[in-house]
Parts: structure tokens; C-alpha cells; sequence
């Protein structure tokens, strides 16, 4: 088996220390390959979480949304008559 040294940033490192503990990985070297993904993953969830708490705490729309639907789909028509030929 190859062996491969990296240096991380000391925030990368950190963040690989903590990762393979929870993931019950045996050691942060067997963890590290995936710490990058894994971490980019993590980012992006907490982003969606964020836009569905924001999109929860604005309350709920009076809008019909078949009308909403129905309004789309018209303004798709329009710029693209073909779409109902087909």
C-alpha cells in the first residue's frame, strides 16, 4: 500500500478530527479523503435548511396555486408555442 502525507489548513484539519469521530471512523486518515465532499455536503444542507426555515417563518400565501400553475404555463406557451404540438 502507497502511503500519501498532506498538510491541511488547521480549520481543515479541525473539521477532519471532529468528522471522523462522529462517523466512527478508526482515524482522521482514513476519514481525510472524504473530508472535502463531506464538508462541501454539509455546507450546501445547512444552506437548504436555512431557505426552508426562511420560507416556513414567512408565512403562508393567499394565492391559489392552480391559478399560480395555470399563469406559468401560459407564459410558457407564449414564448414557446410549439411546446403544446408536441
Amino acid at each position: 500500500m502507497a502511503q500519501l502525507n498532506v498538510f491541511l489548513p488547521d480549520d481543515l484539519q479541525s473539521w477532519a478530527d471532529a468528522r471522523a469521530v462522529e462517523g466512527g471512523f478508526s482515524s482522521t486518515s482514513d476519514y481525510i479523503d472524504l473530508a472535502r465532499r463531506d464538508r462541501e455536503d454539509v455546507e450546501k444542507l445547512a444552506a437548504l435548511q436555512a431557505g426552508i426555515d426562511a420560507g416556513r417563518a414567512s408565512g403562508g400565501s393567499e394565492r391559489d396555486p392552480f391559478d399560480y400553475l395555470d399563469k406559468l404555463r401560459a407564459g410558457l406557451r407564449a414564448r414557446s408555442p410549439s411546446v403544446d404540438s408536441a
